[in-house]
């Protein structure tokens, strides 16, 4: 391999994991603003197969135009190699991990090197290691920016309201659904950290698990229907979401709030009747938000889960497992050097 090329993982098209190749691809260039990182471990998140895919899930009138070949991958951890001239808060030797360039496409993570605006990065917690630190970007900026603090000003794609965290604390019920999942073992542990009555709904493997992160009270979604059996809670971080997400408005008390990770559809009367609130956003690339939970990984008061890893050549791979569900935590691509 020349010096000026790494491996990386390249699309050519859309399609299925199959599409996703391990190949040389030029080292990039830092410009201004930006450092080089040589990566260690990427993380993997569902845009990366939204985009593999060619954004099936939007309307065709909607899904962004792509120029192959393509890299995915936003979640990023590993060491500084370079850094431009104007860049100040980083040094060469730097161990750092971030979401890079989200909500656009351009994080091009599934490589051996990628550069990274140094506003999108913050130090490595030194108390965990590169493949956890992979697993934490963009899982916990959505469950911090859902849950703590937005920290930004940009509007949502998905309401015209500003989105604005609930305060929780000791008092405070929290249900979480699909709390086995990356966002979702994130939002469990930051309700937690707050004081809240925490309540995971998860299939019954994971009851341990959610049980060693803080959970009070466990809900088996498979024999039981959580909204039936769960009522007055103040909020309900739903990392499932979608069209199915309505049916847990009835179990907020009134002033309550329900946060559909991915937004669904729901009527205005009902929500309007019940007094609650509906409200989403879409996660942004934050250093100084991540650093924040940076500190809370370095002291072991939030930790991530690693579902599994997988060599950055066997991508393919992690992608199926991916598509297969049930995940406990994050998958996490590791990179060795060539």
């Amino acid at each position: 391999m020349s010096t000026n090329t790494m491996k990386a993982i390249r699309l050519h098209q859309h399609g299925t994991p199959e599409v996703l190749r391990y190949e040389d691809a030029p080292i990039p260039t830092p410009t201004s603003g930006e450092v080089l990182i040589r990566v260690h471990a990427v993380g993997i998140n569902p845009p990366d197969w939204y985009l593999r895919e060619g954004m099936t899930n939007l309307p065709p009138e909607t899904r962004p135009t792509f120029h192959f070949p393509v890299i995915p991958g936003t979640d990023v951890s590993g060491v500084v190699e370079t850094v431009a001239d104007d860049v100040t808060d980083f040094a060469v030797g730097d161990e750092v991990f971030g979401m890079l360039r989200f909500p656009s496409f351009d994080g091009a993570a599934y490589a051996e090197y990628v550069t990274a605006p140094a506003t999108d990065l913050a130090r490595k917690p030194a108390g965990i290691d590169h493949l956890h630190a992979a697993g934490a970007p963009m899982a916990g900026l959505t469950a911090w920016q859902f849950l703590i603090d937005l920290g930004h000003d940009h509007p949502s794609p998905f309401q015209t309201a500003r989105h604005r965290p609930v305060p929780l604390g000791p008092g405070t019920t929290v249900l979480v659904n699909g709390a086995a999942g990356g966002v979702g073992h994130f939002g469990l542990q930051l309700a937690k950290q707050k004081g809240a009555h925490v309540i995971a709904v998860a299939s019954g493997k994971h009851e341990s698990f959610l049980r060693e992160l803080g959970a009070d009270e466990f809900i088996d979604y498979t024999i039981s229907r959580p909204e039936e059996v769960v009522g007055d809670v103040d909020l309900i971080l739903d990392t499932v979401g979608g069209n199915g997400s309505h049916r847990f408005l009835s179990s907020l008390k009134r002033g309550g709030a329900l946060f559909p990770v991915f937004f669904g559809e729901f009527d205005p009367d009902e929500v309007a009747n019940l007094g609650v609130t509906v409200s989403g956003t879409q996660v942004r690339s934050s250093g100084r938000q991540l650093s924040e939970l940076g500190r809370l990984l370095d002291a072991g008061t939030v930790r991530v889960a690693i579902d599994s890893s997988f060599p950055l050549a066997q991508a393919g791979e992690a992608h199926e497992r991916a598509a297969r569900g049930h995940l406990q935590g994050k998958i996490v691509l590791t990179v060795a050097r060539s």
